[in-house]
C-alpha cells in the first residue's frame, strides 16, 4: 500500500488547474487517500465530475494531469 507521503508526490499539481481542464484527483478521508475512477475539474472552487457536472463529496488533497 502506497504511503500517504508518496501519493501526495503522484499528485503535485500546483495552484489550481484552468476551468476548462480535466484532471485526476486524490481525496482523502478516515481510511486514507484514494484516486477517484473519473475525472474533475475545479469549477468556482468546487471540484465536480467532469462528465456528469455533479460536486465531489469529498476532500480532494491533490491534483495531477490525466495519465490515462
Amino acid at each position: 500500500m502506497a504511503t500517504r507521503e508518496r501519493r501526495l508526490a503522484e499528485f503535485n499539481g500546483n495552484g489550481d488547474p484552468a476551468p476548462d481542464q480535466s484532471v485526476q484527483v486524490l481525496c482523502e478521508d478516515h481510511s486514507g487517500t484514494y484516486q477517484l475512477p473519473f475525472a474533475c475539474r475545479l469549477i468556482d472552487g468546487e471540484w465536480r465530475n467532469a462528465e456528469s457536472g455533479s460536486l465531489v463529496e469529498a476532500t480532494v488533497v491533490g491534483w495531477r494531469l490525466p495519465r490515462w
